[in-house]
């Protein structure tokens, strides 16, 4: 029997009619990149060396083409890098506490141990702003691993506060890992990226080595190349001021219900204070939060930002619950 992690989204019920468990944008998806993707040509294969990709990408990010690595998804490139450093001879890996479940899944996969401290490790993986909790992760600085991926899949969809580290640090040391398709609300589109290091040409050219070809379909592509667009980037930057209207009303809701609000800069935050079985009973009705037991925060849940109608729905089911 194949045992499936824990992710938001559709579950065994189906697509849930009223969805905060996916940290997709709700304002998307975005108009430019919807209509890039459904113009793409499904009946070629896209170049295999994505030249326009990559240099796109590079000119988007103002970095040398060769330090862009491209990836199916960003748990294809986290179970990549994982890879590649146990092919270095790497042992050991340091995760987030709490955090995304890929990272010690890939580490526990590929025979790595999981280290209780970043020193002497030889891959860390951090978030920042963080998943689950939505926060900036002030301790990236002090990682000390020999390798330092820092996933930014959430930087794009930041409502307020600032990264934990300045640019150059990020440049200097760390990969960074980037997918695109939550901010532009379609993350049924499987296509990722990173960004290699300084001085990381060869480990950037080991890891596209260990790719299968064509790792991003012709639909990956096309949002990839439109994320890069500046009217996708304005739409991107109007989204997220409708998002911190959204996410101050509906923190209000959830705490007129009884629920305890921790404190996010993302289109997500958790809230705590749920009866047992509270969870199962709303997805019973069709709306799924995401439960935070599988990230050992039992009694949390995490929600996305979504639009008043779906937030109003919310509270009609919980109060139907009592």
């Amino acid at each position: 029997m194949v045992m499936q992690a824990a992710h938001g989204g559709p579950d065994y019920l189906g697509i849930p009619l009223h969805d905060f468990s996916s940290n997709g944008n709700a304002c998307g998806p975005c108009p430019a990149a919807l209509l890039a993707v459904q113009d793409a040509d499904p009946t070629r294969y896209p170049d295999p060396a994505y030249t326009e990709l990559r240099a796109g990408l590079a000119a988007f990010h103002r970095v040398a083409v060769q330090r862009v690595v491209l990836a199916a998804s960003g748990s294809e490139f986290i179970m990549r890098m994982t890879s590649w450093v146990r092919g270095q001879g790497g042992r050991s890996v340091w995760v987030p506490s709490p955090g995304y479940g890929d990272y010690a899944q890939a580490a526990l996969a590929h025979g790595l141990e999981l280290a209780r401290a970043s020193d002497g490790a030889d891959l860390a993986w951090d978030c920042d702003p963080s998943s689950p909790l939505g926060q900036a992760d002030r301790g990236l600085a002090r990682l000390r691993a020999a390798t330092v991926v820092l996933d930014r899949a959430y930087e794009p969809l930041r409502l307020s506060g600032s990264p934990a580290t300045g640019e150059e640090l990020l440049l200097s040391r760390c990969w960074q890992l980037w997918t695109p398709n939550k901010a532009l609300g379609l993350t049924g589109v499987r296509a990722a990226y990173a960004i290699a290091p300084l001085g990381g040409h060869e480990a950037a050219r080991q890891l596209e080595a260990l790719a299968p070809s064509w790792p991003i379909g012709s639909h990956g592509v096309a949002m990839l190349l439109a994320w890069c667009e500046p009217a996708v980037q304005e739409w991107l930057s109007q989204s997220l001021r409708t998002l911190r209207d959204w996410k101050r009303r509906q923190v209000a809701l959830c705490e007129s219900l009884g629920w305890e609000c921790l404190p996010s800069d993302t289109n997500f935050f958790l809230a705590r204070n749920f009866r047992p079985g509270s969870l199962e009973q709303l997805r019973a009705r069709d709306i799924k939060l995401r439960d935070c037991a599988s990230f050992g925060l039992p009694d949390h849940a995490r929600l996305s930002v979504q639009p008043p109608a779906v937030q109003d729905a919310l509270e009609k089911a919980w109060k139907s619950l009592a």
